[in-house]
């Protein structure tokens, strides 16, 4: 599970030494602008997403950067940098496009629904990986998404008290949000499976009859077929089967005649 393409140790290095390469621009950034913040003494608010306010708008973008406090700093930046690597690491075809789907439409339903307060720092997006982590072992139900979504609620499972209500200082409405759109990010990439969960998916010893019921979820010529055409030919497909198993028609001899 922990190759990258192959068994060699040179790729798996180089997979593992670019997976860390984004998380730690992203901390760093993060703990640039709280030193910035803490040498300049601005408000933190200011940047943060107000809710239905046309200024709270570019905290859309902002927001995550920002943070209250050291203690406010450290506790997001640390699962951030986890979670934005373990999934570079094992999703590395759709991490980087969930990422920002999941911090931008976080952003964006926390300024449509939330309270009218200032929302601040990345704990929306980090419950976004959390759930999409999560989820990806629902949806993708390969054996590598289902270890990482039991690991992930092994390590991450208290943070869900987060998402209930009135809760003082803490914008529970970013970490429901963020719960949700990471529901999303996973559902909308489940098909894009990695090149170790496409294998797995061919050595199954019943890939050849579900394959291609795996791979969409309606059939590709679903509107040009009328209903009946669909069940005779499901029904031809059926005894198809059924006489491979049986070695032919097993209620009479085929040689004989009626």
């Amino acid at each position: 599970m922990l190759d990258s393409e192959t068994d060699s140790f040179q790729l798996t290095r180089q997979h593992l030494l670019e997976s860390l390469k984004f998380p730690f621009i992203a901390v760093s950034i993060i703990w640039l602008v709280h030193l910035w913040q803490m040498t300049d003494g601005f408000d933190p608010g200011a940047y943060g997403i107000m809710s239905r306010r046309a200024w709270g708008l570019r905290g859309i973008v902002t927001a995550p950067l920002v943070h209250g406090s050291w203690k406010h700093l450290i506790s997001n930046t640390v699962p951030l940098f986890v979670l934005t690597f373990i999934a570079i690491y094992f999703y590395r075809k759709v991490a980087m496009r969930a990422f920002w789907l999941i911090y931008f439409l976080t952003g964006v339903a926390v300024w449509i629904f939330a309270r009218p307060v200032s929302h601040i720092g990345a704990s929306g997006v980090i419950y976004g990986l959390v759930s999409f982590m999560f989820w990806n072992g629902v949806f993708r139900r390969s054996l590598r998404s289902i270890v990482l979504a039991g690991i992930v609620m092994l390590l991450y499972s208290g943070m869900f008290l987060g998402i209930l209500p009135d809760q003082e200082g803490i914008s529970w409405e970013s970490h429901l949000i963020g719960s949700l759109a990471g529901i999303f990010a996973s559902f909308l990439f489940k098909g894009e499976l990695e090149d170790e969960e496409a294998r797995e998916v061919r050595q199954h010893p019943f890939a050849e009859d579900w394959e291609e019921e795996e791979s969409y979820f309606l059939p590709q010529d679903i509107f040009e077929k009328t209903k009946n055409q669909r069940a005779i030919e499901r029904a031809e497909q059926e005894m198809q089967r059924f006489r491979d198993a049986n070695g032919g028609y097993p209620f009479w001899n085929q040689d004989s005649t009626y």
